[in-house]
């Protein structure tokens, strides 16, 4: 291809130049393209900052166990709210979902139905919540901040009528329980599957490039054949079945059911972790893989942060400063990539 843009001599003498005259900005142009290098440097950071600054409590099993615990909710949800954020939409209610989901799988269980069955009706009530948010946003043309918000006061009431105020026992004893969050490390390990599946279903299928599509140019989305509203509707379905079972998966490991667990503050924290990772608020770009990394970043810090005995109002100020920086960032890092494409093709 370089000898058609630039004439076979000349191609062929340039390509046996030493490295150093263009395997520079070669090598740059190529990591900067790699969208969670920035990201995964920080966090690469972060741990040898806190190995070195927090002495030996931080390299051990049970505080890796410790951040794990952090990081699989905001991961799961995240992991949701990323395909919602590259539609150039959010959903506000994820929370709510989070801490109504375990409620709706003892409602079931209580009725007769089996645990593994409760576990999977309630994630696909969750999921059907999801669905209502993105029928009432494309249909109605409402946004989906108002949509959202107002489904997330609407399940906050409705899981304190549910739940009558107080936390209920979470189910245990068998292997149902142990799978989806009784056993310790089972909560992160769903976490790693739903990052890996949801990062193979953006980068490598029709549906994911759509996703991006209809979020970075919904018009020409739309002109090409893709139905944006309901791409927009699924991706608000899966942020509801991910949120129900990462809700169901926090209950399940510490034993309880409570009805002030979740709700906005899990809810941002995993938009806060898909913007750290790389997910552009407007639309149109993003990965799964990023938003674990600004999981992983936000846990090591708070984690950290306990064991040198920071307080934790220093928390939400890093927490601020990161996402300012990392949407900043974000706008530089697209812009030098355009740069980058163009100079490719000219």
């Amino acid at each position: 291809m370089t000898d058609a843009l630039t004439g076979g001599k000349h191609s062929r003498t340039s390509e046996r130049e030493p490295d150093g005259a263009s395997a520079g900005p070669g090598l740059l142009a190529r990591l900067i393209r790699i969208r969670e290098l920035s990201i995964l440097l920080v966090t690469v950071a972060a741990v040898i900052y806190f190995v070195a600054a927090s002495g030996p409590g931080f390299s051990t099993t049970q505080n890796y166990h410790t951040i794990a615990q952090y990081v699989a909710p905001w991961a799961i949800v995240g992991a949701g709210e990323v395909l919602v954020l590259i539609c150039g939409q959010i959903d506000l209610s994820a929370g709510f979902v989070f801490t109504l989901s375990p409620f709706v799988l003892v409602l079931f269980n209580n009725n007769g139905w089996p645990l593994l069955l409760a576990v999977i009706g309630s994630i696909v009530v969750s999921a059907l919540i999801g669905t209502v948010n993105g029928l009432v946003h494309t249909y109605f043309g409402l946004s989906s901040f108002i949509t959202t918000l107002g489904m997330a006061f609407l399940l906050w009431g409705l899981e304190l009528i549910i739940s009558g105020g107080s936390p209920v026992s979470a189910p245990s004893g068998n292997w149902v329980a142990s799978a989806f969050g009784g056993w310790g490390w089972s909560e992160f390990l769903w976490a790693l599957a739903v990052v890996a599946v949801m990062q193979l279903v953006l980068s490598t299928t029709r549906f994911g490039i759509a996703t991006q599509a209809t979020g970075g140019n919904p018009v020409g989305a739309s002109e090409a054949g893709i139905r944006t509203n309901r791409i927009k509707v699924i991706c608000f379905t899966i942020v509801g079945g991910l949120a129900g079972l990462a809700g169901i998966l926090q209950g399940t490991r510490v034993g309880s059911y409570d009805p002030t667990n979740g709700g906005f503050n899990t809810m941002f924290y995993a938009v806060a972790s898909a913007v750290i990772g790389g997910t552009a608020l407007l639309g149109g770009s993003g990965t799964v893989i990023g938003s674990f990394l600004g999981a992983l970043l936000l846990g090591l810090v708070y984690d950290g942060f306990n064991l040198m005995g920071i307080s934790a109002n220093a928390f939400y100020l890093v927490l601020g400063i990161a996402i300012l920086v990392a949407a900043l960032l974000n706008v530089y890092v697209t812009v030098v990539r355009k740069r980058i494409g163009t100079k490719g093709r000219s």
